[in-house]
């Protein structure tokens, strides 16, 4: 202890060690030292001098501090002096002002100390490892080395912690510390290690990251949060950036919605803190990376539908049309808005129905075209406004075809400025800047649009008082052959060779001014300087597209013609090196990277993306077309006549296949209606012919009734000439005989059907009735019953049968005294007889409905009966139940005292058995209990007999 004293206070005399002299012995105090408070003390000491002499701790005492971290790990005092000192020897950020040369070595120092400590891969494990220890003298060192280690070697540590068993979940439990200096350098130490490793990023993301980073972001405030923001904005674009499956993992994890409430910046712009706008940055590039023209499309198609019904569109274009915002933020707005609107209809739909607050209201594109044109706007903001009007036109013809409308006679208002009028003022202004800007937002209304190619051949533009209008294609190539700006006719060119590609209307109205091919000629067979050999490059590409795309109508300036040209003036061979020296350039390089259109400085504006793939595309086409003969070209033309004979017979065939598929699938179609149809009239006709032999039998019965209706009606009569007996009377009386005839044939009906029931119910209760006959009294009455109602039965059918008779009489003798004259006895009679049977035939109705009651009654009776059965049914098998159950018991009880009988038998064996030794031994025995025990067993044996 007093030498740490010394080494701590310095000795009042003698001569002072030096520093590698105190770290040897502080390192052997720390070796030797039994008592942890002596190591302690020496590891504290390391820790002070570890950034002054951080080369000699480094070397001498590095294997003792591990040795420390292996063995002390239940002190945490001297574990968190060990990773202090640790972290002061491999880290670099404590150097300051140091030259470049110091900062230097001080980087390859922390780099090799790094090398020794990550050499054996159970260092940094054991560092994960006390990264578990909730002490914050051990966990906060823990972090801040292993940040370290990460800064000097970042892919050696990522690769070690990444086969480290649970290493990446023990590092995001450091983001639900409740001490935010240990979060937040968590922060700082997840953002190094998931640093160009989509392994890692991955693990990370499904450890939960983007819920708790986003609600970090929630929990500080969002957009006016301070640098822990950043932070967790800078991890949210290591997870995401060039990782497509932590993109769709975001996305459908429902996180794009949580982005909306970073940019509700409101309207009191006024507090915009540099902490502001970086977080802002942050966040528009965080979107950025979700809709990337680099990522797939369909992913990028997906977030951008989810950022319009979320309403973060909306949100951006408010930024985008709100006042007092930084130049930089709305530089960056636009840029993301651009993307986010990129390729999606939805979205460029709604951008052009933007409008801007102003008086009278402006749509946003007109807004960002007025500062796109206007030289006095930051060139980066001109630059994101061309971006955005690309991406606006980008695979939207509705776009397109708006635009140019605004450019066309019919559709100019004079009142208000257009999209249009804006492109020309761009197109002609002195800016080249404006003029290269406005050439290419031109060009891409045009892109891949045959149909705005040849509307915009209709725009005529008044030059000056006096003078007739002149097209806007003739306008561009005046202005090209005036000599102005590299940048001016570049642009001019790209706009021309865009048009007039793939459109030989454009390129015969090109060809119609004279001055045109002679000048193009001019500029490529000519020597200029290297500023001028891209103006030569496009010069051929435009003479090649007029050769490519002409239709040999103009016939000074055929096909062949041009070509003949090319070989006299320039030379096939110059003309096509003319037209390679275009990929060849370093800014054309540039601009084939990327869509957007970045510039360090003006001068480097030259070449725009979609015109690279344009050159690309063109340049193998036209130098075919011209190495080609006349003959050649001939034979070309003639096989593609030919081709286009036969596609057009083809086309021809392909109709008529289609027309006679139509035909076909209508014939099909009509054939299974009528198959239906057909179906139906057939049921319909059988069910028509059977109900016409119903009428045909009825009427055959009603032709028979009626015969004979008619004998009785003429017979009777005459009857009632005769006899005055109306006709109405015997008709009534015949009707209520078919009456009586009904009644009696439905009692049949009846005693029939009870009868069967009778029958069915002795069939299947036979055995049930006798089982309860004892019980039930009632049977004996109801079979009483049951004949008496039969016996009434019988006779109302035999007083039926006589009344039946006794009407054929009367019927004869109606007959027999047709001939008779009136006031004859027997008609007397007859009558007095008709009224006496009608008496009779009430009463038998009478009697009828009696027995309909008592046939009732017997039904109710036979269900009573029935329910009687039932539940004797329900006894016997009860009562057959408790038989078994106590047949059971009695097997049982049996089965008991057989084995009781058995254990008696034995025991009384063993008596005998016992006896007998007695008498062996000579004790004497009493012969009664052996003969009460032989008793007991013979009455036990004969009542198991019985």
């Amino acid at each position: 202890m007093n030498f740490l004293r010394g080494v701590m206070k310095g000795q009042p005399a003698g001569p002072q060690p030096s520093g590698t002299e105190t770290i040897q012995k502080l390192c052997d105090r720390v070796a030797s030292s039994t008592l942890l408070e002596d190591r302690r003390d020496a590891v504290r000491a390391l820790k002070a001098l570890s950034k002054k002499y951080r080369l000699e701790v480094a070397s001498q005492a590095m294997g003792h501090l591990i040795h420390i971290l292996q063995t002390d790990s239940s002190d945490s005092e001297i574990i968190g002096y060990a990773l202090d000192t640790l972290y002061n020897i491999i880290s670099n950020d404590e150097e300051e002002e140091q030259d470049e040369n110091g900062q230097k070595q001080a980087d390859d120092l922390g780099c090799q100390f790094t090398g020794i400590f990550i050499k054996e891969q159970e260092n940094v494990t054991l560092l994960l490892s006390l990264l578990e220890e909730f002490d914050f003298h051990v966990r906060w060192p823990g972090v801040k080395l292993l940040t370290a280690l990460l800064k000097n070697q970042c892919s050696q540590v990522q690769a070690v912690i990444l086969v480290s068993p649970m290493g990446v979940s023990r590092l995001m439990d450091l983001l639900a510390d409740s001490r935010e200096v240990i979060r937040n350098d968590g922060l700082l130490l997840l953002q190094h290690l998931t640093k160009g490793n989509a392994a890692i990023q991955k693990i990370v993301a499904f450890e939960n990251a983007f819920e708790r980073l986003l609600d970090i972001v929630t929990e500080e405030g969002n957009s006016d949060g301070g640098i822990v923001v950043e932070d967790c904005l800078l991890l949210l674009l290591n997870l995401l950036k060039n990782n497509s499956s932590n993109q769709n993992f975001f996305k459908e994890g429902s996180y794009i919605q949580r982005m909306k409430p970073w940019f509700e910046v409101g309207d009191e712009n006024s507090g915009w803190s540099a902490q502001k706008v970086t977080n802002l940055h942050l966040m528009l590039q965080l979107v950025r990376v979700m809709v990337s023209p680099v990522n797939p499309p369909g992913a990028t198609s997906s977030c951008q539908k989810s950022m319009y019904h979320c309403g973060l569109l909306q949100q951006l274009c408010g930024i985008l049309m709100a006042t007092g915002v930084p130049a930089d933020i709305l530089t960056e707005t636009i840029n993301t808005v651009s993307e986010v609107i990129r390729g999606s209809q939805v979205n460029q739909d709604y951008f052009a129905s933007v409008n801007a607050p102003s008086n009278p209201p402006r749509p946003a594109i007109v807004v960002l075209l007025m500062s796109m044109v206007n030289e006095k706007q930051p060139f980066v903001l001109r630059c994101a406004v061309l971006y955005c009007f690309q991406c606006f036109l980008y695979k939207n013809q509705k776009g397109q075809g708006e635009i140019v409308a605004t450019l066309l006679p019919s559709t100019i208002d004079a009142n208000s400025i257009s999209a249009g009028q804006l492109l020309c003022g761009g197109l002609f202004s002195t800016d080249s800047v404006s003029n290269w800007c406005a050439a290419v937002a031109l060009a891409h209304a045009l892109q891949d649009n045959l149909t705005q190619k040849e509307q915009l051949l209709r725009v005529q533009l008044a030059t000056s008082l006096g003078n007739p209008p002149v097209s806007l294609l003739q306008q561009c190539t005046n202005i090209l052959s005036q000599g102005s700006k590299v940048q001016t006719r570049i642009g001019l060119l790209m706009l021309l060779c865009t048009w007039i590609n793939n459109c030989p209307i454009a390129v015969t109205h090109f060809l119609l001014n004279q001055a045109n091919i002679p000048f193009l000629t001019g500029q490529i067979s000519e020597n200029l300087g290297e500023d001028e050999q891209l103006v030569q490059g496009l010069c051929a590409l435009l003479l090649g597209i007029c050769v490519y795309y002409n239709d040999n109508s103009l016939e000074n300036y055929t096909k062949e013609k041009l070509k003949q040209l090319i070989q006299k003036r320039i030379g096939k061979e110059n003309f096509v090196e003319k037209l390679g020296s275009n990929c060849k350039h370093e800014l054309y390089s540039r601009a084939a990277q990327k869509p957007q259109p970045i510039f360090s400085s003006p001068e480097q504006m030259l070449f725009d993306h979609e015109f690279t793939k344009l050159v690309k595309e063109l340049e193998a086409v036209i130098t075919k077309a011209v190495h080609k003969s006349s003959e050649e070209e001939k034979k070309e033309e003639e096989v593609k006549k030919t081709l286009e004979q036969h596609d057009s017979i083809v086309t021809q065939y392909k109709e008529l296949i289609r027309e006679q598929d139509a035909q076909i699938n209508e014939l099909k179609t009509q054939v299974s209606s009528m198959k239906t149809q057909n179906e139906q009239l057939q049921a319909s006709l059988t069910q028509q012919l059977s109900q016409i032999q119903q009428h045909k039998d009825q009427y055959n019965v009603l032709k028979i009734k009626l015969g004979k209706d008619s004998q009785q009606h003429d017979a009777l009569g005459e009857e009632a000439q005769v006899n005055g007996v109306q006709s109405e009377e015997l008709s009534r009386l015949q009707e209520e005989l078919e009456e009586l005839k009904k009644q009696h044939g439905l009692l049949q009906g009846q005693l029939t059907e009870k009868d069967s029931l009778i029958e069915k119910m002795k069939s299947e209760g036979a055995y049930p009735v006798e089982r309860i006959a004892g019980t039930s009294e009632n049977n004996a009455e109801l079979q009483e019953e049951l004949e008496t109602l039969r016996a009434q039965v019988q006779f109302q059918s035999a007083e039926i049968s006589q009344l039946q008779a006794e009407r054929e009489e009367l019927l004869k003798k109606a007959a027999t005294l047709a001939v008779s004259a009136p006031g004859n006895t027997d008609s007397a009679a007859a009558t007095a007889r008709i009224t006496e049977l009608e008496k009779r035939l009430s009463e038998v109705t009478v009697e009828t409905e009696k027995i309909k009651d008592e046939g009732k009654m017997w039904s109710d009776s036979k269900a009573a009966l029935e329910q009687q059965v039932a539940t004797a049914n329900r006894s016997v098998a009860i009562l057959q139940n408790e038989k078994s159950k106590l047949q059971q018991e009695v097997a049982e009880s049996k089965k008991e005292q057989d084995d009781l009988l058995m254990l008696l038998a034995d025991q009384d064996q063993k008596i005998l058995t016992l006896k007998e030794k007695l008498k062996e031994l000579g004790e004497p025995i009493e012969e009664d209990d052996d003969l009460d025990c032989r008793d007991q067993y013979d009455d036990d044996e004969d009542e198991e007999d019985d």
